[in-house]
């Protein structure tokens, strides 16, 4: 346990940082964000399964939807939470493993402003997703690996830890909410509170892994930035 802490007190710091704001204002904009890797995770299911896109909204409520037509509902469904646990743990990985965060960083914004120009027609959408993406782009440009790493660090923890919060938020505690765990009730048979269970025992398996094998001895960015941001 020592061991893993002196290896990791910077991933440490910054998960209690990001528990400690979660319900403060300070953090909207990255919880939205990670509505919007949810509601991606959605579309990219559909599209592999030879589905269409017909819209794709996000709210100031940290709410979203995506509609579509065709595709397998079964793995669109199930591809929300799951999907987005696994691009969480991607960009944390990537983050820590490679040197290539700006490059990500500048992906994961222009994949923003393509999924608005293609899909999104609400304002707010609109206006946050062109915001977020625009940002992304301008740290990958302006800044420097250490910057960027931070960035997808936050971006990756948060979203992978937020899967399970979720998971019991809407599927356990609140069932009666027309979820994606819902819908999948209805539409495979089962119950809400069983499918949201199965979801959070894949979650909690996934982020061990991570934590077991995915992270390494050693993920502390060093404390000098000016020697790590070319």
């Amino acid at each position: 346990m020592r061991a893993f802490v002196q290896g990791h007190w910077q991933l440490i710091i910054l998960t209690v940082i990001v528990f400690a704001l979660w319900r403060t204002p300070a953090l909207i904009p990255l919880k939205i964000l990670i509505v919007f890797l949810h509601e991606m995770s959605h579309a990219i299911a559909i599209l592999l399964t030879g589905g269409d896109i017909l819209d794709f909204s996000i709210d100031q409520n940290q709410g979203g939807a995506v509609w579509s037509r065709g595709g397998n509902r079964f793995m669109s469904l199930t591809a929300g939470y799951l999907g987005s646990l696994l691009i969480g743990i991607g960009l944390l990985i990537a983050a820590m493993r490679t040197n290539v965060d700006r490059l990500i960083m500048a992906g994961l914004g222009c994949a923003m402003l393509l999924i608005t120009l293609l899909y999104i027609r609400t304002p707010f959408a609109v206006v946050f997703t062109v915001a977020m993406g625009s940002s992304m782009l301008l740290l990958a440009w302006k800044f420097g690996h250490a910057v960027n790493d931070l960035a997808l660090r936050v971006i990756g923890l948060s979203s992978m830890f937020y899967v399970p919060y979720d998971i019991i938020s809407d599927t356990i505690l609140r069932s009666q909410l027309r979820s994606d765990a819902h819908m999948l009730a209805e539409e495979f048979g089962g119950t809400t509170m069983m499918w949201g269970v199965i979801w959070l025992v894949i979650s909690i398996a996934v982020i061990g892994l991570c934590l077991r094998y995915g992270l390494g001895k050693h993920s502390n960015l060093p404390l000098r930035w000016s020697q790590s941001t070319t």
